[in-house]
């Protein structure tokens, strides 16, 4: 019987069964930012087990408030600092060198394909679009992965979703996430692995995968996971091409990581998305999604462009096309509507302001930001006040998620730019009816 990619990659990880359906696996890496890890830090220090099981495979960022807002961020911020330099862990990412942590670990080349990857974040099933098992953790697990490089899981079962056909113009990773979350509720992943496959994804860019994978967990899903390809190896070829005499060679050995034509899987689903359009979310849960035409008239308060869900140049690039056809056009941000724009590490900043579209978005009329998660869990940088709407590349839209009282519509980075035009949730010039 063939196997799934989680599958394989569970097999050359384990440690040990200690019972029958769970698996102890060693740690390629282990993800911290200031928010979740100064928690487990306290806790092995009050321990006497300040230490860590490798510090060449652990990996750290300030993110989440950036720069602190007060004296609760800046020791956070702090306790991480003096962590890191204890323990001598050389990747450790600071205020002016920062970004959001699913962006930056990526763009550093710090994952591969099947690899095993924790962090003290939700979001981190966002890696596995490198075709790897990559999961959020609680405090606990996080402590074992920093001290012993090891975290115990269930048995993976795997939910694959085929994704046939071809997406029509002005339809991103986004309105296929949110149209699959929407189709199988945010409880029909649970404690399962999401296997992306089919045109659609082969047709994908690493950041649409990633974006895609990043989303996993709004459905319950333990990780999110994509087969490796050629597109998987341009990418990291910066940081692999002195392992591996060619691009072929890398993708012959990443071609371990792919499921197998007769593996077994809980359920497969399979979507024909050629005839998909642009959609966002309504009310309070990731599931609750409808065409953004029948948003018609929908008024909003704030835009925010950003996260570890769309804040990549891609996305960057996209939105800052759409206001730059209304900027052609003579229009700028609507009175009553203003826009903040957080690009999601200072690479990406960088290349954003080589390429112009910093200027775009400023010249619009958007707030540019340093890269920071802060408005996406209404901790700065964009908190809604009550009743405040906000249209928003993010990747939740619960209740108080952005502010108290505040609803958040979910959408792509070029509705959003569509919706700061127009000052109403509407859908890009970019999209063709396919």
């Amino acid at each position: 019987m063939g196997k799934t990619i989680a599958q394989k990659i569970f097999d050359a990880h384990v440690a040990e069964k200690p019972f029958s359906d769970t698996w102890v696996l060693k740690l390629d890496r282990v993800f911290c930012h200031e928010i979740t890890t100064p928690v487990a830090i306290a806790d092995l220090v009050e321990k006497k087990k300040d230490r860590v099981f490798d510090p060449s495979k652990i990996k750290v960022v300030i993110d989440h408030v950036t720069p602190a807002k007060d004296s609760k961020t800046a020791l956070q911020g702090k306790m991480l600092r003096d962590w890191a330099h204890r323990n001598k862990i050389k990747d450790f990412f600071d205020i002016g060198a920062n970004g959001v942590c699913h962006a930056i670990f990526p763009e550093k080349g710090y994952v591969r394909p099947g690899y095993t990857v924790i962090m003290g974040d939700s979001h981190t099933c966002t890696h596995g679009a490198f075709g790897a098992f990559a999961a959020g953790v609680g405090t606990t697990d996080l402590e074992v992965g920093i001290l012993k490089g090891v975290c115990s899981f269930k048995e993976p079962k795997t939910i694959k979703f085929q994704l046939e056909g071809k997406l029509a113009p002005g339809v991103f990773a986004k309105d296929v996430i949110l149209f699959i979350i929407s189709q199988i509720g945010v409880n029909g992943a649970t404690n399962c692995v999401m296997e992306f496959a089919g045109p659609i994804v082969d047709a994908m860019s690493m950041e649409a995968r990633m974006t895609i994978c990043n989303m996993a967990v709004e459905a319950g899903a333990t990780s999110g996971i994509c087969m490796p390809d050629m597109t998987t190896v341009e990418y990291l070829w910066p940081f692999i091409n002195d392992e591996f005499a060619s691009k072929e060679a890398a993708l012959q050995e990443y071609r371990q990581w792919v499921s197998d034509a007769d593996a077994q899987y809980e359920k497969v689903y399979t979507f024909d998305l050629s005839t998909l359009e642009p959609v966002a979310t309504f009310g309070y849960k990731p599931d609750q999604v409808k065409p953004i035409r029948e948003f018609a008239g929908t008024k909003v308060d704030q835009v925010y462009i950003g996260s570890c869900t769309n804040g990549r140049i891609e996305d960057l690039r996209a939105a800052a096309a759409v206001l730059r056809e209304a900027l052609d056009q003579g229009k700028t941000m609507p009175v009553g509507v203003r826009g903040i724009l957080s690009p999601a590490s200072t690479t990406i900043y960088k290349k954003a302001m080589e390429e112009g579209l910093i200027s775009t978005f400023m010249e619009f009329g958007f707030c540019v930001t340093n890269p920071t998660c802060g408005a996406c869990l209404g901790m700065s940088n964009g908190v809604l006040a009550e009743h405040e709407v906000c249209a928003s590349t993010t990747n939740r839209n619960f209740n108080g998620r952005m502010g108290k009282g505040g609803m958040v519509h979910l959408m792509s980075p070029a509705s959003a730019a569509a919706t700061a035009v127009a000052g109403t949730i509407t859908n890009s010039s970019m999209y063709k009816e396919g």
